[in-house]
């Protein structure tokens, strides 16, 4: 498919609120036939998400001890996750080091699983990704590990109010470009 029919239909399912201020680049060069250029996402004619670039407005992390030691990370610990810790130590540990221990354990699996989702935008193909949103349900791309299906889906007008407002605990665990994305939408509300 061609980029600007890709982008009549990426822009055909914005929600109505941001409908104007969210708009998609990919531009191409007409002497390097086999790139793609640059891809980005602008939100009211600035560039907020580039695809090729790490050098952007949004946070990016070099190390897992970076995410886990950001105070803007919330990682919340289910009773289930403090008992599976329980049951992994051979003796009495008070209950506080236990929910420390549990989140320990949360924190380093959500940097591993943010680290890679985060190396996967700076080289993935922004034309593929956006292909494989328009033919996904969009349950699926909300609950993708992929950054670019959660931003997309999130701009999406099928996504209503109330499961907008239902997710701010899943999006906590997210990229900071999601939470941006969710933040933008949830105020159009």
């Amino acid at each position: 498919m061609s980029w600007s029919k890709l982008k009549q239909q990426l822009e055909g399912f914005l929600s109505p609120a941001l409908n104007g201020r969210v708009e998609y680049r990919a531009p191409g060069y007409r002497y390097l036939p086999d790139k793609s250029g640059i891809c980005y996402i602008l939100v009211d004619k600035k560039n907020v998400l580039q695809m090729s670039d790490k050098a952007n407005s949004i946070r990016w992390y070099q190390t897992e001890l970076e995410i886990k030691n950001d105070p803007d990370i919330q990682i919340p610990v289910s009773s289930d996750e403090i008992e599976v810790v329980r049951q992994g130590t051979k003796g009495p540990v008070p209950e506080d080091r236990l929910i420390v221990m549990a989140r320990s354990r949360k924190s380093t699996e959500h940097a591993k699983e943010l680290l890679s989702a985060q190396a996967s935008l700076s080289k993935s193909n922004f034309i593929v990704v956006a292909n494989k949103f328009l033919t996904t349900p969009i349950e699926e791309s909300l609950e993708s590990n992929d950054i670019q299906m959660n931003v997309l889906a999130l701009v999406d007008k099928r996504v209503g109010k109330k499961r907008i407002l239902n997710m701010s605990e899943k999006i906590k665990l997210k990229h900071p470009i999601v939470q941006y994305f969710y933040e933008l939408r949830r105020n159009t509300l």
